[in-house]
């Protein structure tokens, strides 16, 4: 027999899962947003500099910036996962599911960071401290 007591924790669990759905929902959005955003911003930073007639710097900091836009759209959107995969009851093959996203996202990201600064994240130390940074975002 249900009791008031076990309706009430059932409607409170209810509530909680479809708010945690809700947040990770608006962490994806803004994942997405953090990208397009990213997109823009290094889009201009480079046009401005063709403008004033850096051409290959231009280029280079295109890159290192769009880069840096999508590194941290897909923090966003991994945070989004992992909030969206306490919001659902968590089973062996769900979590091997979140599990092989995160993975590949973070892959993915080390791989875009190597780009961005042109060496493993370990030899950054011993760059040459004259280097000029890419970019300015």
């Amino acid at each position: 027999m249900l009791t008031s007591e076990l309706v009430l924790s059932m409607e409170a669990k209810a509530i909680v899962l479809h708010t945690l759905h809700w947040i990770a929902s608006i962490v994806e959005v803004l994942g997405v947003a953090v990208i397009i955003g990213g997109v823009i911003a290094a889009s201009v930073w480079s046009v401005q500099q063709m403008y004033r007639g850096e051409w290959q710097d231009a280029f280079r900091s295109y890159r290192a910036n769009l880069g840096r836009g999508i590194l941290l759209g897909l923090e966003f959107l991994i945070a989004a996962d992992i909030i969206g995969m306490v919001a659902i009851v968590p089973t062996l093959d769900r979590l091997a599911v979140l599990g092989l996203i995160i993975v590949i996202r973070t892959f993915l990201s080390f791989s875009l960071q190597i780009e961005i600064d042109g060496r493993l994240p370990w030899r950054r130390e011993r760059a040459d401290a004259t280097d000029p940074k890419d970019g300015g975002l």
